[in-house]
C-alpha cells in the first residue's frame, strides 16, 4: 500500500503537542512502517518590537498538521483517537489525499531559493512612521506607498526643508510611540 499525505485538524495552538502525541502513539502501536513524516510547517517572520528586529517562527497553517501514511481502518483510528486531534480534513472514514501541487505548496518545494523572513507588521498609506535604521534613522516620515509583496515602503521625509521620497524595508520603520 502506498503512503499519501493527509491534512489533519488539531486543536488550536496544540499542533506540536498533537504531533508529538501521534508520533508516540505510532511508536507504541508498532506502526512506524505504515507512517512517514508528521509535519507542522512553520515560517520565519520578522517582528519589530521596541526598535529591535526579532526573527521568530510561526505556524504556516494554524490548527493543522500533515501526515504521510498508508490509510486503513487501523491507521485512521490511531490518528483520530490521538489527543489534541480533531480529525482528518474531509471528515470521513476515507479522507482525500493531498494533491501533488498542494503538497509542494505546503512543503515549500515550489520555491527553489530560500526566502527572507516575512515581516509581520502591516502599514497603510498616510500613516506616520519613525525610521529606525539606515541613513535616515530617527527621522519621522509619512507612508506614501506600500508594497506588501516586497515588504517595502515609500516614505516621505523632510530633508533640508524639502519632502523627499525614500524606499525602505518594513523592518527599517516603526510606528511612533
Amino acid at each position: 500500500m502506498a503512503k499519501n499525505w493527509y491534512a489533519v485538524q488539531t486543536f488550536s495552538n496544540f499542533e506540536n503537542k498533537a504531533k508529538l502525541a501521534l508520533e508516540d502513539a505510532i511508536r507504541r502501536a508498532g506502526l512506524g512502517h505504515r507512517f512517514g513524516e508528521v509535519l507542522v510547517p512553520t515560517e520565519a517572520v520578522v517582528e519589530v518590537k521596541d526598535g529591535q528586529k526579532k526573527t521568530t517562527t510561526r505556524k504556516k497553517y494554524p490548527g493543522y498538521m500533515f501526515v504521510n501514511m498508508e490509510i486503513d481502518n487501523e491507521t485512521w483510528h490511531l490518528v483520530t483517537t490521538t489527543p489534541k486531534v480533531a480529525g482528518f480534513i474531509g471528515g470521513s472514514r476515507n479522507p482525500p489525499a493531498l494533491a501533488e501541487a498542494e503538497l509542494r505548496t505546503i512543503l515549500d518545494q515550489g520555491s527553489p531559493v530560500e526566502e527572507k523572513p516575512k515581516p509581520v507588521v502591516h502599514f497603510e498609506r498616510g500613516e506616520d512612521v519613525r525610521i529606525i535604521d539606515g541613513p535616515f534613522a530617527s527621522m519621522p516620515g509619512k507612508v506614501e506607498e506600500v508594497n506588501q509583496a516586497r515588504a517595502k515602503l515609500r516614505v516621505l521625509v523632510t530633508i533640508f526643508g524639502r519632502q523627499t521620497s525614500v524606499e525602505l524595508d518594513y523592518t527599517q520603520v516603526e510606528r511612533p510611540r
